[in-house]
């Protein structure tokens, strides 16, 4: 399903959810990027808020500025859909909402001053979510009336709300099962979350847990005698992010300790452990906060960055400044990734880390099973809503229960019944798709090598995967791509390109053979390299089966040329698709200029060929990379009948479903012929080039990739704009001008230079 272009793309069966507007009250860095996350579904959004002095909509224009400025939406066009408002004069629009947020302070009577409103306002059967993580459902709808109750329910968001994936739910006896259903379906097909159903209790899962491990992570580092860089390192042997406890304390604010951390321990009675580790009241965090060093958000907290770019970290014996001192490896038992290791050393780290371990651990498996409805889930909700690689039940089974039980004991505290039952069982189902993995590793190989493998997966479906490091391109990948279009039609009746790794479709050609091969000088062997994987993508485009690609992660150089080669693209709503070439050197060589430029010449417009080949020129010039797969549509990196799914999981069965569907009756297209405007267009797509090395904008080799890349774009030295050319036409001339733009040393630089930094040179 398509919006317009000027508002953006809808996700796959966002709309079909019933949610299809939604009123977002409270325009705060949550509420705000609520509202920007449904519409980055393609949902419109009625986001209101108080008043400003003038009367206006003033925090609501805010709120929606805020969130353009740190990628709160997908694309630009996304924010055309939110309307901003006020709660005084527009509070009526809630009337068209299927889905009413209120994010607005955390004040229960504020809250239900509003809910009153809304209930005369709102339309039957709409759902009405409170994003409150401190105060009780119960409290919240008190004195309402059954209809409300019914319809209301908690959905609490993690910040950013485009960025996290937890959304935590708080369902009572009471709601609709509609309701219930709707909000289910919405938060995965509309905003791509992974909803864990909570019980009714302070912090709900991941926020009691997750603020019990930094305030204790925090002061038993402080009571050790440890520093800050000392206590962080050991956080990531848990698996946790490189920020630690003490930079993710940073990255949220100082400032929040009293509220966040005062209020989840006012609403717990005096015997939970959270009370022995009084964060508000640590002398450290107070004097910070009086001094205004409240984080990341005012250049310092536990760590500064000075505007050298050198980072410094405070000593928490003297409260002072000092130079950042990196761990060397051997610092950490196991090297810093053996959380066995760690917890078996006698040392101060080993103690800290059994300590916060322990503590941790119990705590989790003391209460999990009074705040999470299913136990598994606890896991679930520190993974996605902390970013933690495993949870704290799982961590503990890989460190080994008996440890870590006795380490527990050793603290004084009593084992959880919990743990004492064995491993936590994970299998309960929760609706996901089927694992991508299990589903490949178990299925029959057709032909395959240690870098790429063709397998059939039932229905007539091959998958044709990837194994290398970042799914990069080798020949021995090319090997098994020309057994995969060898055996179309008669080994498969559909092929889906796909893998099981979140962080890449494929990062394009394995740049680490295609330096090998000029640094030797083999430009022939560079030469047939190119020219092998520009007719096999051909041949792919122009197969007598289907090809649909599974696009997750990045999908870059080499890899987006492949996926502009398929007849359908699912894209998880995250994935990012370019063509960075020029910042190497060179230009995408397997058909991604031509490519581009029909796909450009298609979408119509004014100004001919001469347009198509500029918006072209501009976005390979510019090594374009897109921030999210919505913003890869607008450049048509996607295509109008591409699917756009905003959870990850569903990618690959999406994808699956489009090939079977596509199997039947399939004809493969009719061979394009582009149209090109010759020398007159290469001049006037270099017109601006000159100027630009001339003011410094562009280097010399900028200027030489720039014009290798018009070169292409308008049919080369022979091209006639009154004859049209074929795509290997074209491919051909992209063919020769990389090979050309490989023999010269600027190249060259440009890509050792970033085999070894990973950082583009400018030269």
């Amino acid at each position: 399903m398509m919006a317009s272009l000027e508002t953006g793309r809808v996700a796959l069966g966002a709309m079909e959810t019933g949610v299809r507007r939604v009123a977002v009250i409270g325009a705060g860095t949550m509420g705000s990027g609520i509202a920007a996350h449904f519409a980055n579904a393609g949902i419109p959004v009625d986001l209101l808020d108080i008043r400003d002095a003038d009367g206006g909509a003033g925090p609501a224009k805010a709120g929606i500025a805020r969130q353009l400025k740190t990628a709160g939406f997908m694309t630009a066009s996304a924010a055309k859909l939110v309307k901003p408002g006020t709660i005084e004069d527009d509070l009526d629009r809630v009337a068209q909402a299927d889905w009413i947020v209120e994010a607005v302070i955390e004040n229960l009577d504020i809250k239900r001053k509003l809910y009153a409103r809304l209930e005369g306002l709102r339309k039957p059967g709409s759902i009405v979510a409170s994003n409150t993580s401190t105060i009780p459902r119960a409290a919240l709808v008190e004195g309402a009336t059954e209809a409300f109750k019914r319809d209301f329910i908690i959905t609490h968001f993690f910040n950013p709300p485009r960025v996290m994936e937890l959304l935590e739910l708080v369902i009572a006896p009471e709601t609709s099962t509609q309701v219930e259903q709707t909000v289910r379906a919405a938060a995965r097909h509309a905003l791509g979350k992974t909803a864990v159903d909570c019980r009714d209790t302070p912090g709900f899962i991941a926020n009691r847990i997750g603020c019990f491990w930094i305030a204790v992570a925090i002061l038993e580092a402080a009571r050790r005698g440890l520093s800050i860089e000392e206590a962080d390192a050991v956080q990531t042997v848990f698996g946790i992010p490189r920020t630690g406890a003490f930079g993710l304390m940073d990255l949220i604010g100082i400032d929040l300790i009293p509220t966040v951390w005062g209020s989840l321990a006012d609403a717990l009675p005096e015997t939970d452990e959270l009370h022995a580790f009084d964060l508000p009241k640590w002398d450290v965090a107070a004097r910070l906060i009086a001094a205004g060093a409240l984080g990341r958000k005012t250049g310092a907290g536990f760590y500064r960055k000075n505007k050298d770019g050198s980072r410094e970290v405070l000593d928490l014996a003297n409260g002072e400044y000092r130079p950042q001192q990196a761990l060397a490896p051997d610092a950490l038992p196991g090297g810093g990734r053996d959380v066995r290791a760690l917890l078996a050393d006698d040392g101060p780290l080993g103690q800290y880390a059994a300590a916060v371990l322990a503590r941790v651990v119990a705590y989790a498996a003391t209460h999990g099973p009074d705040i999470a409805v299913e136990t598994a889930d606890i896991d679930v909700a520190m993974q996605l809503g902390y970013s933690w690689r495993e949870g704290p039940l799982k961590l503990a089974e890989k460190a080994g229960l008996d440890t870590v039980c006795a380490s527990i004991e050793s603290l004084g505290l009593a084992v959880p019944a919990l743990l004492e039952a064995g491993p936590v069982d994970r299998t309960s189902p929760k609706g996901e798709a089927v694992s991508v993995a299990a589903l490949l590793s178990g299925a029959d190989e057709i032909a395959g090598n240690p870098d790429a493998s063709l397998r059939d997966i039932g229905d007539g479906i091959a998958v044709f995967e990837i194994h290398t490091k970042m799914n990069s391109i080798s020949p021995a990948v090319q090997d098994i791509l020309e057994q995969a279009v060898a055996r179309a039609g008669a080994g498969y009746r559909a092929l889906l390109i796909a893998n099981a790794s979140p962080r890449a479709f494929s990062a394009g050609a394995d740049l680490g053979h295609f330096y090998s091969v000029i640094e030797q000088g083999d430009f022939a062997g560079l030469h047939r390299f190119i020219r092998r994987g520009q007719e096999l993508f051909l041949a792919l485009k122009y197969a007598s089966v289907p090809v649909v690609a599974a696009v997750q992660g990045v999908a870059l150089g080499g890899g987006c040329e492949l996926s502009l080669h398929a007849d359908a693209v699912i894209a998880h709503s995250e994935a990012r698709l370019g063509v960075p070439e020029a910042n190497l050197g060179v230009l995408p060589g397997w058909g991604g200029c031509t490519q581009l430029l029909l796909r450009t010449q298609a979408g119509g417009g004014t100004g001919g060929p001469l347009a198509a080949a500029a918006s072209a020129f501009e976005l390979v010039r510019g090594a374009y990379v897109s921030g999210s797969a919505p913003e890869a549509a607008e450049h048509r990196f996607l295509r109008p009948g591409d699917d756009i799914v905003m959870h990850r999981d569903d990618v690959f069965s999406t994808a699956r479903a489009r090939a079977i569907a596509m199997a039947d009756g399939y004809a493969a297209p009719d061979r394009a012929m582009i149209p090109v405007t010759g020398r007159s267009g290469w001049l006037s797509l270099m017109s601006n080039v000159r100027g630009a090395v001339a003011a410094g904008r562009l280097t010399e080799t900028d200027a030489r990739v720039a014009g290798a890349i018009a070169e292409v774009l308008t049919g080369g030295a022979d091209g006639d704009p009154s004859r049209l050319q074929s795509e290997d036409d074209l491919m051909r001339l992209e063919c020769e001008a990389l090979v050309g733009l490989a023999r010269t040393p600027e190249t060259r630089d440009r890509m050792g230079h970033f085999l070894t930094t990973g950082k583009p040179l400018r030269n």
